[in-house]
């Protein structure tokens, strides 16, 4: 039920990550909520202004936006 290209860029965006922080670092961000609520508005942002990639990692900024919502998730269970 999971669309395979969002899943398949969702997991490059989570991999990036990985590369850049420590693998667990997510939980451990301090104000985790507000910053990773700003994360995805910023990601939601640049699409709206008509950007597709983020520079810094070059992948979709929708999948960097899916992956601050899905950490905000996690983080209110």
């Amino acid at each position: 039920l999971i669309p395979p290209h969002a899943l398949e860029e969702v997991a490059r965006a989570l991999t990036y990550g990985k590369s850049k922080y420590s693998r667990e670092n997510w939980k451990m961000l301090e104000d985790a909520e507000n910053r990773y609520f700003a994360a995805a508005q910023r990601h939601l942002w640049a699409i709206r202004r008509g950007e597709t990639h983020d520079p810094e990692s070059g992948l979709h900024h929708t999948a960097h936006a899916i992956v601050s919502m899905m950490f905000l998730y996690e983080l209110k269970q």
